[in-house]
Order: structure tokens, then C-alpha cells, then sequence
């Protein structure tokens, strides 16, 4: 499992799309589209950003690549809150990526209603598949969350739909989610994590006992996939760093 770490935020953000303009491109030479999935945070705010500059932009076929989320709040698409808001305002807007191949969580219908809406959605996709998603692009709260798979939560223990919903108490929101069956089928999946506030997670996830239901992203295990972990020196800091290959 390859650990990647960076100076800071700034670096990381420039080095992981660089790996994605090659990822991207090596697998559409493979294929004729690449499904990726986005998710919400401050770290890939600050991805996108990169990836719509012009320079990088023109890297990546964007007409080819398919757009889903991870996760989602079910508040309304002008809610600042709303990642396929934030998505758009800081990346879909500027890039030339097709109008139909986005594929938002609906928060205009009642949350079960979307979330079996999107589970039938990936399942036209990914059925067929070897595996689901080409990426998955992951944040990591403080309390070890990833994707809406919050410790003690219900929803981490799915096994069969790939999308649940859930009424998340502590937000006083309903939730949409992908689950680990449908993530763990993915390609690659990339976790991008910074900040001091994040280190002592970090280590427990990486080098800590195996506890899911405290740290939910320790679930998160590509079955024939690889997966990837970006992190800044901050969130990287308490690290034993044995067994990783650092950047």
C-alpha cells in the first residue's frame, strides 16, 4: 500500500494530478471511458483547483471521463453544503466534461428514493465489470470517516446495496452514501489527507489494530485494486512510516 507524502497541501494537490493525468490517460488507452468518483472536503477543493487550470485541464480527456460522487448531504444543489455544488464551483464548470456522463446524487427526492436511484445507476455501469469505479477519490475526517461511513454508524456494515441512505444524528441530516461493497471493487481508490488535526487518526488507521467501528476508512480495502494515500507532512507527522513507499 504505497504512502505518499508531501511538504504540503499545495505540493500534494499538484502531484496527485499529475498521477491522474497518467492514470487517466493509461486507462483510456486500455478503454473508451473512465469512471472516477469525487467527494467533498477542503483537500480535494483545493485538487480541483489544479485540475481546472488550463495546463492540466487540457491533459485529461475529459469527454471520455464519467463523474459520480462518493457521498453526499441531502440538502438542496444551492446549499453551500452540497458536494456536487462545490464539485461544480470549482471544477466541472471549467472543464469540458460532458453534461450526461454526471452523475449527481439526487437531493430534490427523499433520500431512500435516491439512493436506490443511484444504486441501479452504478449497476447499469458496473455489473458487467471486472471492477466498478477506475478511482475513487477519498478525504478522511478526524474521526476517521471516509465517504458518509461514520464510526458506530449503521451503514458500515452493509454488505449488499452499493448506495444506502441514512439520517445522520449528529449533523441532524440525512446522508447518501456508496458503501465498501461497490468502493472495494474500484480500480484505484486515493485518499488525500492534511493537516496536523488529522495525524493521530492517521497513524491509527494506518498502523493501529484493525477497528472499523472507530475507524471507519480502515474498511476501506480495494479487493483488486490499488489503493493510494496522499497525505502532507502534517497529517503524516506521527507516522512510524515503516513498510510504505514515501514520495
Amino acid at each position: 500500500m504505497p504512502l505518499h507524502i508531501f511538504e504540503d497541501t499545495d505540493t500534494l494537490s499538484y502531484a496527485v494530478a499529475d498521477w491522474m493525468v497518467d492514470y487517466i490517460a493509461s486507462t483510456l488507452e486500455k478503454k473508451g471511458r473512465f469512471t472516477l468518483a469525487l467527494s467533498g472536503g477542503s483537500t480535494p477543493r483545493k485538487l480541483h483547483g489544479v485540475l481546472k487550470d488550463p495546463v492540466y485541464a487540457k491533459k485529461i480527456d475529459w469527454p471520455n471521463v464519467h463523474i459520480f460522487w462518493g457521498d453526499e448531504r441531502a440538502v438542496p444543489f444551492g446549499d453551500e453544503r452540497n458536494n456536487a455544488k462545490m464539485a461544480y464551483d470549482t471544477l466541472l464548470n471549467y472543464v469540458p466534461v460532458l453534461s450526461h456522463h454526471i452523475h449527481i446524487m439526487r437531493t430534490d427526492i427523499p433520500p431512500d428514493s435516491a439512493a436506490m436511484e443511484y444504486d441501479k445507476l452504478l449497476h447499469r455501469y458496473f455489473d458487467l465489470t471486472q471492477t466498478s469505479f477506475d478511482l475513487v477519490l477519498l478525504g478522511m475526517g478526524e474521526d476517521g470517516h471516509t465517504l458518509s461511513l461514520f464510526p458506530g454508524s449503521g451503514i458500515i456494515h452493509e454488505k449488499q446495496d452499493w448506495v444506502k441512505s441514512f439520517f445522520l444524528e449528529t449533523q441532524d441530516m440525512y446522508r447518501i452514501s456508496l458503501t465498501t461493497p461497490i468502493v472495494n471493487r474500484s480500480a484505484a481508490v486515493a485518499f488525500l489527507v492534511a493537516g496536523q488535526d488529522k495525524a493521530g487518526t492517521l497513524k491509527q488507521v494506518l498502523e493501529g489494530d484493525f477497528r472499523p467501528e472507530n475507524y471507519p476508512s480502515q474498511l476501506i480495502r480495494p479487493e483488486n485494486g490499488e489503493l493510494h494515500w496522499f497525505a502532507d507532512q502534517a497529517a503524516a507527522s506521527e507516522l512510524d512510516g515503516a513498510g510504505y513507499r514515501n514520495a
